[in-house]
């Protein structure tokens, strides 16, 4: 992380508090130029430090992840794959990156959208897939809230346990670090699913 982007997260945040980061988390969605690995963890040592609450937090990066997710999809939806290749400078994006994206959505369609926001650098990949591909707006809000809401609460939650060293969350999150929690999140989601279903099984009886 630079000097600079970090300056830039820890001012935005410390004069406007959570719209601020809800408007970074927002603007990370549709172009990251300040990725959400620099981001999230310091709103995390605001927590530590008693500044932030943790679910005042979480909610507002959710929601400006969710609020950037939908800029793009619709976007996206309605201009199609020649808007993006006319603004690719401004999404930075490649025609590459969208046969990759639309061969991705073929295949693993949901799950993308839902595992896809815990991968670094494939998040707008997601909602550009998913507004080409016209899913359904809710199915997709639902998918995009509970796959940031992973992932933000994960790094926040870093950030608050590591507190004055929350520089360190950016910096270990590799390809180990993003495999590790996809599998966390695939995890937590098949948990759900199995709570859920004995639920019903229990309702049922």
């Amino acid at each position: 992380m630079t000097a600079s982007l970090g300056d830039l997260v820890h001012d935005v945040i410390t004069a406007a508090g959570y719209p601020g980061l809800a408007v970074l988390v927002c603007i990370e969605q549709v172009f990251p130029p300040i990725p959400s690995e620099v981001i999230l963890p310091l709103a995390g040592y605001y927590v530590s430090e008693g500044d932030f609450s943790f679910p005042t937090a979480l909610a507002a990066a959710t929601l400006g992840a969710v609020a950037g997710s939908f800029v793009l999809y619709e976007l996206t939806r309605r201009g199609g794959r020649p808007m993006l290749l006319r603004h690719r400078r401004i999404f930075r994006l490649r025609e590459h990156d969208l046969d990759r994206a639309d061969a991705w959505f073929g295949r693993y369609g949901g799950w993308l959208v839902l595992l896809g926001r815990l991968v670094p650098g494939a998040r707008s990949l997601v909602s550009v897939s998913a507004g080409l591909s016209g899913m359904p707006r809710l199915r997709f809000a639902l998918l995009t809230t509970a796959g940031s809401g992973l992932w933000n609460a994960a790094l926040i939650g870093a950030g608050w346990a590591l507190g004055g060293s929350y520089d360190d969350v950016g910096e270990a999150l590799g390809p180990v670090g993003t495999g590790v929690a996809i599998v966390l999140a695939v995890a937590a989601v098949g948990g759900g699913v199995w709570w859920l279903r004995r639920r019903a099984l229990h309702d049922d009886v």
